[in-house]
């Protein structure tokens, strides 16, 4: 698993723009920046929606105070249902940022895939938030269970901040 000090590995990423998927380079995008970047197992379940990206929403200009870029969701889906999703939480709206990695190469890639067959979770990212620097994680917190969010959401990694 990722840790902190270690570097995001390169990553092509997908996003819906103008019904379009687009892809994005993720080393671009954090090159020179201060990133949060979380990720989460299933959009429109009830943690995903009704905590961990409102706490992002409500913490977004907090974060901007303190120099962060850009806030990234980054989950093993598609980027028609990441723009459904954004669109439904306010996501969109608030100018969180949400890429898709159905392939699940990233998530792999920093040690997150999770996968639980009894819900239907295949190729899933496990929830966790991170601040990012120049490529380099420099803050990260992982949920040992990715059904709650408790150290993984905006109030808890701008208190670590």
């Amino acid at each position: 698993m990722i840790s902190i000090g270690d570097r995001l590995p390169e990553s092509t990423l997908v996003q819906l723009t103008a019904n379009e998927p687009e892809a994005v380079e993720l080393g671009p995008k954090l090159k020179g920046r201060k990133v949060v970047i979380f990720g989460l197992p299933a959009p429109f379940s009830g943690t995903c929606s009704e905590a961990q990206m409102p706490s992002f929403i409500r913490t977004k200009d907090q974060f901007a105070a303190k120099g962060v870029d850009e806030i990234i969701c980054i989950t093993g889906n598609d980027p028609f249902v990441l723009k459904a999703w954004g669109e439904a939480t306010g996501a969109d709206k608030a100018g969180i940022t949400l890429l898709g990695d159905a392939e699940c190469k990233y998530i792999e890639a920093i040690g997150m895939r999770l996968d639980f067959p009894p819900a239907g979770l295949i190729g899933r990212s496990q929830r966790y938030a991170m601040l990012v620097e120049d490529g380099e994680v420099k803050l990260l917190q992982c949920e040992e269970n990715p059904a709650v969010c408790d150290i993984s959401g905006g109030e808890s990694l701008l208190a670590a901040m």
